[in-house]
């Protein structure tokens, strides 16, 4: 979708300007499915190249999905987080997702001598699923941490915000241990409906509004606050673990919001880059000063 119908390629770069150091990011991606990406013109053989170099937080209207959606939806978001904050994360989570698929190959195909090969792919899924569990739990605490002080101020105290992770791990320290026993004991359940039941990928994390689940009871309006909150709060902590804010970008997100949130937005954001887009500026204009530059896309065109 990226790519002009009349070309083979797109291409698109940008300049990171840093306290700490500018970076020229270079991407192209190829109608056959090739993509190539350089840092300051040298070429980078491995997506986890890119990680840290530029940060980047989202909020669109399809972001209500994190509240309303599947455990697959905050799971994803989790994941987004912490693989552009930690390349140790990064690479976990892609090892875990190869022996998983791996294994689940083998259970839709499984005869009895392949026990000792699915204990194989167990001992390597306990490995990195256990890093996996404990940086989510991690990270969740964080979004407490930042969240409740946020949520409090977006609702004027009124509400009160709590994040839980929900695993059937529960001693961290033994995660390893624990993960594999599970795994252990769901083996004769995975071969009979063929694929893995137990592990990071089957785990979720709920979002409490002063103490109800807000995917199941929360009103439209809590679960967007509730979304606002977890997008602001994940600024933060990028800012704790890197020393700048990430580049907000804004979907198309204000229209969504009422007055209070718009202005809660657009005040936060006056000390950080971002990038709004929007039909019009009506809902910008009495909250932003005159340091911004707009810019006006129509037909294709950039003006």
């Amino acid at each position: 979708e990226l790519i002009r119908w009349d070309n083979d390629s797109a291409y698109v770069s940008i300049n990171v300007i840093r306290t700490r150091l500018d970076k020229k990011i270079e991407i192209k991606i190829f109608k056959e499915g090739k993509k190539g990406a350089k840092i300051n013109t040298i070429k980078i053989n491995k997506i986890s190249d890119l990680i840290g170099v530029f940060n980047v937080v989202m909020f669109s209207p399809e972001d209500l999905v994190i509240i309303k959606g599947s455990p697959a939806s905050r799971r994803k978001l989790l994941d987004m987080e912490l693989c552009q904050l930690n390349p140790k994360y990064y690479y976990n989570l892609v090892q875990y997702n190869k022996v998983l698929n791996e294994r689940n190959t083998l259970l839709r195909r499984f005869k009895d001598n392949d026990l000792s090969i699915i204990e194989i792919y167990d001992i390597q899924l306990s490995k990195f699923g256990a890093y996996i569990i404990k940086e989510r739990f991690k990270y969740v605490d964080k979004l407490n941490q930042k969240g409740k002080i946020i949520h409090s101020e977006i609702t004027s105290k009124e509400e009160e915000i709590e994040f839980k992770y929900i695993s059937h791990i529960k001693h961290l320290e033994n995660a390893e241990e624990e993960l594999f026993k599970l795994l252990e004991e769901s083996r004769k359940s995975d071969i009979e409906r063929r694929t893995t039941l137990n592990g990071p990928h089957r785990e979720d994390f709920n979002v409490y509004i002063n103490g109800i689940n807000a995917r199941s009871f929360g009103s439209q309006g809590q679960q967007r606050t509730s979304v606002l909150t977890i997008k602001f709060s994940s600024m933060e902590i990028i800012k704790d673990l890197t020393g700048e804010y990430p580049v907000l970008l804004l979907d198309d997100v204000l229209s969504e919001l009422d007055t209070k949130r718009q202005k809660y937005i657009l005040n936060s954001i006056q000390h950080m880059q971002t990038i709004i887009s929007c039909t019009g500026m009506e809902e910008i204009n009495n909250y932003l000063d005159n340091n911004f530059k707009i810019f006006n896309v129509a037909n294709g065109s950039i003006s």
